[in-house]
């Protein structure tokens, strides 16, 4: 090896020391300290050099009159794409994730008890894309009387997600009363495609006695509502509040990704447009989430389900554990997607 790779290589050495660091204590980074803690088996004056080469690379970046170094997105993004091994989930975190997943009894639960899994493991934002149910059918309609002026509508569709919405109803309606509408909405959508299911529900009132159709029209609303959201892009999420943990990390301001997640539709739009790399994942980080609301935070994301087409990541400051976020949202998607399959 030349010299020039040679320190090449080390200088690589000392920006993944300078990463791992930072992302552990949130402290700027000095020679001493990684010539200490890293054996690199250099002396601290060349460790130096090596610090004075990448800070004029643009990769780290004194934040002030100090001795001490941080990465920039630039480092960030030259150290993400030498990642060479990433952190496997340890045997508890497996069995867990088992144990969690193994409970689950509808594909809403499986991403529900996914993505809260992903969410505590990485201790980030957590966010999964519901794949759309293509050639989904309405199985079934279930109206449930839970008492005086309430009851539940229950949306079963043949790819087995399961949807479900309290109505509130005119008080002394009889469980014969709900069973005939029940029944009238079934001899309108049973089999048919969501959206054809959501066009022809408001038309139930016509099949239903003079009195009960107010009622029967309340829960066909809710049936149009429930089927015309299967058939929309959505996305679950879980660990918002480990973003209070972090704060600090987005110049005390979070306002702007709160907002970007409340707003789903820019984030599902992010996840479309992620491209995901030889081993499955894809990383956007800090200002290469531009026009999305999340230029001071990273996003790591793979795909799962059929041809990886649905997408399951995590989001979080840009100071952020990249080889165990990559693991992680790697090994749980390939873990969902052999569920999916089953």
């Amino acid at each position: 090896m030349s010299e020039q790779n040679r320190s090449n290589a080390r200088r690589l050495q000392v920006l993944r020391a300078v990463v791992e660091d930072y992302v552990h204590s949130r402290e700027p980074v000095g020679s001493k300290a990684l010539v200490e803690r890293h054996g690199l088996g250099v002396s601290a004056a060349t460790v130096r050099n090596d610090m004075a080469a990448l800070e004029e690379d643009g990769l780290i970046v004194a934040p002030h009159t100090s001795a001490g170094r941080i990465p920039t997105e630039k480092g960030y993004r030259f150290f993400v794409d030498r990642i060479q091994e990433v952190k496997p989930l340890s045997a508890a975190e497996r069995r867990a994730i088992h144990t969690l997943l193994d409970g689950a009894d509808s594909i809403d639960d499986v991403l529900a008890k996914t993505v809260r899994a992903l969410a505590q493991v990485t201790r980030q934002v957590a966010v999964i894309q519901v794949p759309r149910p293509d050639g989904a059918r309405v199985r079934h309609v279930e109206i449930v009387d839970l008492g005086p002026g309430q009851a539940l509508v229950i949306l079963i569709t043949t790819t087995g997600v399961v949807q479900q919405r309290v109505v509130s109803l005119p008080e002394g309606m009889s469980e014969d009363d709900i069973a005939m509408i029940r029944r009238s909405l079934l001899s309108l959508v049973s089999g048919l495609d969501l959206r054809e299911a959501a066009g022809l529900a408001v038309t139930v009132e016509a099949l239903v006695p003079p009195s009960l159709r107010s009622a029967a029209g309340e829960i066909a609303r809710v049936v149009t509502d429930l089927a015309t959201a299967g058939v929309r892009d959505r996305m679950v999420m879980a660990g918002a509040a480990n973003l209070a943990r972090s704060q600090q990390d987005f110049e005390g301001n979070i306002t702007p990704l709160l907002e970007a997640l409340e707003e789903q539709v820019l984030l599902l739009k992010l996840l479309a447009e992620m491209e995901q790399d030889s081993s499955g994942v894809a990383v956007r980080i800090g200002s290469e989430n531009a026009g999305t609301g999340l230029n001071g935070a990273s996003v790591v994301a793979s795909g799962y389900g059929p041809g990886n087409n649905s997408m399951i990541g995590v989001l979080g400051p840009t100071r952020m554990d990249y080889p165990g976020s990559i693991g992680a949202v790697r090994a749980i998607a390939r873990y969902l997607s052999r569920i999916l399959s089953a």
